[in-house]
């Protein structure tokens, strides 16, 4: 796991195994027909908009319905889901798609999450109360083994000041609760250090519980001698968490990342945490902004995002790379079309296992004694890859050497003796391989990258540098100003002000559209880094250097 896909989630789930998700959240474009739905402006979004609008609240729930059985089935038997929607469709989802799909017996709550404090619908005009609630239905795949982590949120002061209201010698609050009981049950009506319980009642345990509480410090005894069980502030969870959530909201403005219909990070902490422990899967079919992978993956849980949209699959990227630390796992990104370079002056040993995983082929895991053979074909046809273009005849007189003294046997049966994945094949290459189908009855197959992988040039970035004056602090103010030259367009741009060769790009300013920024610089010298995305994916990055000292110099 651990992907980005851009693409259609009813396609990609198709090929995902089944029971193989511990969790899906899904937060899908909401049934309501207005145009601020269209976010990213890409193509990926305007079709799957389109295709939700095409006939009414039948045509929203029969398209979202089919997506919701394909996660169903790879939803393992303990796993659950949690469906955000709001009132325009709430009703016919549970009724129509969730009910039918994983049974109402499996229903667990209806989550009602306050997303705003305030939202003056009256005050425009409306006549009904401000709408400040989204719904979050909850399902079990199958209830009995489903997992479930209860939560607890802190208490809040005034509570503690008033129910945890007692310190002991060590300096711990507690609280004091009756150790009597309205039912007697077992060795109940004996007489604690000279005190009975009160008049009608019994105590709440055994003497034998009693005296290995006196044993821990855990009684506390009142002026008048009246014992009471003391409870721990520090060993209390906090209060549990009912289906009423309103405090799952932005920490802080640097947590958003101007994706209108974000979601807060604390909403998705309280789901994940809740429904998956350390290890297990979690998906996100409807990724948008991100929210869901990156706070599984700070979790340690593995991840799969999906959507159709260039700019949510690239903003999350970077929203990962962002966050990323010593221990974070690595992740993929697949896309539709792969840039040339990238591909090509990547980790040999990487673009070799992946590039014959694309092929549908298995790669070798160990590097060494396998002739320079990469990896198999399900039915055992040796693959080797170069990492090339123009590979010429020399390559096919080594490859040939290593098949025979590979598997000898196999090698005088063979219909197909091997294949070789390359970049571009030279002449000599092409004759010797048509020469030796036939003169010696050796079939290979060459198979270029692109016909495994589409593969599209990247886009090219130029900066212009203008000075815009320092204050009377010496803080300088420069504007950046981009030239693109793409052959499919450009997506977005993101930025970073304080880029460190060698390490990932963290981006500041995440999704920008126009090419265009002012920031302030101390004196000094900064590293800035600016990568452009195109409409397919592919991205450029380009540093800056600039050294601010009354004059700015770019290098």
């Amino acid at each position: 796991m651990n992907e980005l896909i851009l693409g259609d989630c009813l396609e990609v789930l198709k090929n995902i195994d089944s029971e193989s998700v511990d969790l899906v959240y899904l937060d899908p474009p909401f049934f309501s027909n207005r145009n601020y739905e269209v976010i990213w402006g890409d193509s990926g979004e305007m079709r799957s908009f389109q295709d939700r609008w095409s006939g009414g609240i039948d045509h929203y729930i029969s398209w979202l319905k089919e997506r919701v059985m394909e996660m169903h089935r790879v939803l393992k038997p303990t796993g659950s889901i949690f469906l955000h929607c709001d009132w325009h469709a709430n009703a016919y989802i549970r009724v129509y798609i969730l009910d039918k799909i994983f049974g109402e017996q499996n229903f667990r709550n209806q989550i009602i999450w306050k997303r705003t404090t305030t939202h003056n619908d009256s005050g425009q005009g409306a006549k009904h109360f401000g709408r400040v609630t989204d719904i979050i239905f909850f399902y079990a795949k199958e209830l009995k083994k489903a997992t479930f982590n209860p939560q607890y949120e802190r208490y809040t002061s005034d509570y503690v000041a008033s129910t945890y209201n007692k310190v002991d010698a060590e300096g711990r609050r507690f609280k004091a609760s009756d150790l009597s009981a309205a039912k007697p049950g077992g060795d109940t009506s004996y007489e604690w250090h000279g005190k009975k319980p009160p008049t009608g009642r019994y105590w709440a345990y055994s003497q034998a519980n009693m005296l290995e509480f006196e044993a821990e410090g855990r009684i506390y005894y009142s002026k008048t001698g009246q014992p009471y069980l003391k409870h721990y502030l520090d060993a209390m969870p906090g209060t549990s968490i009912d289906e009423l959530w309103s405090n799952c909201v932005f920490r802080s403005k640097k947590e958003r990342i101007g994706y209108p219909t974000q979601k807060p990070e604390a909403l998705l902490e309280r789901i994940i945490q809740s429904a998956t422990n350390e290890g297990n899967i979690v998906l996100d079919p409807f990724m948008g902004g991100g929210t869901t992978v990156a706070v599984a993956d700070r979790l340690d849980r593995a991840w799969l995002g999906i959507d159709q949209s260039v700019a949510a699959v690239k903003v999350t990227e970077f929203r990962l790379q962002r966050q990323r630390g010593l221990f974070s796992k690595p992740f993929v990104t697949r896309l539709h079309k792969y840039d040339y370079d990238t591909l090509r002056y990547q980790d040999a040993f990487e673009f070799e296992s992946w590039i014959i995983q694309q092929y549908g082929g298995l790669p070798n895991i160990k590097q060494r004694g396998d002739l320079g053979l990469d990896g198999r074909l399900p039915d055992n046809t040796p693959i080797q890859v170069k990492r090339s273009d123009n590979v010429g005849r020399n390559v096919i007189d080594n490859l040939v050497s290593a098949l025979r003294r590979y598997d000898k046997n196999r090698f005088e049966q063979a219909q197909t003796h091997g294949v070789l994945i390359a970049f571009s094949f030279g002449k000599g290459a092409v004759q010797e391989v048509a020469r030796l189908k036939n003169e010696e009855g050796i079939v290979l197959k060459l198979v270029t990258v692109e016909e495994i992988v589409p593969i599209a040039k990247k886009p090219t970035l130029q900066i212009n540098v203008v000075d815009l004056g320092a204050d009377s602090k010496g803080q300088r103010e420069i504007e950046f100003q981009t030239t693109v030259t793409s052959s499919v367009g450009v997506q977005f741009f993101a930025w970073c002000w304080a880029y460190q060769a060698g390490s990932s790009f963290k981006a500041d300013v995440l999704f920008d559209k126009t090419g265009v920024q002012r920031h302030e610089f101390a004196p000094g010298e900064h590293n800035i880094a600016i990568k452009v995305v195109d409409n397919d994916g592919l991205e450029s990055l380009e540093v800056l250097r600039l050294k601010v000292n009354g004059v700015v110099v770019t290098g």
